[in-house]
Parts: structure tokens; C-alpha cells; sequence
């Protein structure tokens, strides 16, 4: 479905670049964690144990840094697509992250609360509505909200990024050295989404309004020269971004 509505004649080559199959697609799930001080915080919480198999294993990777899911102190959310927040939740329906702050896009918020979302969102996203107002529910207590422009916490600024989801949202953050762009799935791949960012992708919600949002992400990242972190982009997720005639490159920092 990623690449439904794309020309074919143009699509190809492409893919064949980047030795991609268009009928088996592999993503990285890179959830960004960043240390400042005292605050340990998360950039979306990952998938949990029931969305993909070969995903929710980020209290494993928390072990590996010598970390437990308890010295989280705050987790930011791009968006409420199960990959990202469907994580909150332990193998029981507990919080696995008891001592993080929430903090969600307003927007974004209202759109997987409302209780007519599963009924508008379409069959093949229906469980997508009803796995996000159980984790909704579950942290609303100690949720708190921003929108576009505001310091969500120190160092931390919101950039509306809609298109993914209606409320889509990432995060530049200049809490120290070269600023860093935390895109979530704003730009989902580092072939079609660089060399043709004005196509629609099947992966967002609004495909057009998607496509708009990646080329002003991606020119402005290029602009910049900042650092980019993809949530489902190779290599860790974190590189930069060139231009590359009338399109863009991902150059991973692990090239």
C-alpha cells in the first residue's frame, strides 16, 4: 500500500536503486531517546507486544543501555499510530513507563479520542483507533498537551507535520551542539520519500497533504543542515539531508 497511486515507470528504477521489493518491505523502528540532565526522555514509545512480532522489544533495548522503563521521565509523542504509542502499555494493560510525563499534541489527541475516529478512519485502520483510545485513556491522568510553536520542554519545540496523521507532529530539538529534527514518520523511507518527495504515499492518512509536509520538512532540514532522525528511516534513523538536483538524499551517519 506504501506505494499505491505512484507511476510505475518512475517507481521502478528507483527501487532498483535502493534494492527494494515492493512486496516485501522491512522498517526499522527507531525510537529516539535523549538524555538532558536530570530528564530522561523518550520520542514515542514504540509498538508493545501487540502490534508486529518483530517489534516491542524497547524494554530490552532500555536494559542494554542499563536503563529500566522506570528512570523514564518523560516520553513525547509524533503520533498515535500503534507503532508509536501502542508501547505505553506492559503485557498486563500496566503502564510500563509508571514514572513518565505524557505529552501529546493536542491535535493529534482529540483526533484518536473521538469516538466516531474508528467508524472515519476507514476497515484497514479501525484497530488502529480502538488500540489508541485504550492507551489514550490509560495515561490520561498524566498527559499534558502542546501545539504547534510551543516549547514542549526545555530545548524541545513543536513543528506541526501533518499529513501522516491529522495532528502529526515533530520536534527540533537544541538542547545542545548541532540542532537535531525528530521527524517521526513524517518521511517514512530513504528512497521514494527523498528522490520523490512530492508523491503521495499510501502509508499516510492524507496522502497530499503528506506529500507537502515532506518537501517543506526536507527543505528545511537541507536548509539548515540539520540532523535528522526518521523513525523508520536505516541505519539507527539519524543523518542528514542533501539536496540532490530538484530532489533530496538521506546520508546516514553510519555511511
Amino acid at each position: 500500500f506504501v506505494f499505491d497511486g505512484m507511476p510505475e515507470e518512475k517507481l521502478a528504477p528507483i527501487l532498483e536503486r535502493h534494492d527494494i521489493s515492493r512486496d516485501e518491505i522491512s522498517q526499522p523502528c527507531n525510537v529516539t531517546l535523549l538524555r538532558d540532565g536530570d530528564r530522561l526522555i523518550l520520542f514515542d514509545a514504540g509498538a508493545g507486544p501487540l502490534f508486529m512480532p518483530t517489534a516491542g522489544d524497547l524494554a530490552m533495548t532500555l536494559d542494554g543501555l542499563g536503563l529500566a522503563p522506570e528512570d523514564i521521565t518523560d516520553i513525547v509523542f509524533t503520533h498515535g499510530h500503534p507503532d508509536h504509542l501502542w508501547g505505553v502499555l506492559d503485557d498486563f494493560d500496566e503502564l510500563l513507563f509508571p514514572e513518565a510525563a505524557y505529552h501529546f499534541g493536542q491535535a493529534e489527541w482529540d483526533y484518536w479520542s473521538d469516538p466516531d475516529t474508528v467508524n472515519t478512519i476507514g476497515e484497514a485502520r479501525a484497530a488502529f483507533a480502538v488500540g489508541a483510545q485504550r492507551r489514550l485513556d490509560a495515561i490520561a491522568e498524566k498527559t499534558a498537551f502542546f501545539t504547534d510553536g510551543d516549547e514542549v520542554l526545555p530545548g524541545i519545540m513543536a513543528h506541526a507535520t501533518p499529513g501522516h496523521t491529522p495532528g502529526h507532529m515533530s520536534f527540533e530539538i537544541a538542547t545542545g551542539g548541532d540542532p537535531v529534527l525528530v521527524a517521526g514518520d513524517a518521511v517514512t523511507n530513504a528512497h521514494v520519500n527523498f528522490e520523490q518527495p512530492g508523491w503521495p504515499s499510501g502509508s499516510d492518512q492524507n496522502p497530499e497533504l503528506g506529500a507537502e509536509t515532506r518537501a517543506r520538512l526536507l527543505d528545511m532540514a537541507a536548509a539548515d543542515g540539520m540532523r535528522l532522525i526518521g523513525f523508520h528511516l536505516p541505519g539507527g534513523g539519524i543523518g542528514r539531508v542533501e539536496r540532490t538536483g530538484g530532489a533530496y538524499r538521506f546520508v546516514g551517519e553510519d555511511a
